[in-house]
């Protein structure tokens, strides 16, 4: 009998191997999604309310991205890990070292270099998934254009700031 929720045309080590990158790119999805949190919850100075809510549209983006994510790993026959564990795990990226109360500007900032990292590592993953199953490769396309959109947002914020000093 075949596996039920083996997706047709993908055999069982395309999907293992699929699911194994998609839930790399959840891990971090979930971290992201943390991360905004932590960063709309502590930005101060003169920028702060248009960056606190510059930052919970994404926050939502990319828990939509996550929850896209890991219902593809499901639809592929695997088990979507969201655990504080499994972003530990899976992490092949740097960490986001900002905490506590920090001004907009450098907030900003780490939240750019952290963007160009989850933007490369989710280009990599769909140059990976495209030769084996087309979908998760544009999901994954389509995580990039929003994440590339706010990283815009931050990058424009940070030049306008940087115009008014």
């Amino acid at each position: 009998m075949a596996n039920e929720f083996l997706s047709p045309g993908i055999d069982q080590a395309a999907s293992d191997k699929i699911v194994s990158i998609l839930q790399n790119r959840l891990a971090q999805e979930e971290e992201a999604s943390l991360i905004l949190k932590h960063a709309h919850w502590n930005v101060a100075g003169p920028s702060f309310i248009g960056v606190h809510e510059m930052i919970d549209p994404e926050v939502d983006a990319v828990r939509n991205m996550a929850d896209e994510t890991a219902e593809r790993i499901a639809t592929l026959g695997g088990s979507a890990e969201g655990t504080p564990e499994s972003i530990i795990s899976n992490r092949t990226w740097s960490e986001f070292k900002l905490m506590g109360r920090q001004n907009t500007q450098d907030y900003l900032k780490a939240l750019v270099d952290y963007y160009s990292d989850f933007i490369v590592a989710e280009r990599k993953a769909y140059e990976e998934l495209d030769p084996i199953d087309v979908i998760s490769s544009n999901i994954m396309q389509d995580h990039v254009q929003e994440l590339e959109h706010f990283n815009w947002f931050m990058n424009s914020h940070l030049i306008e700031e940087q115009a008014h000093a």
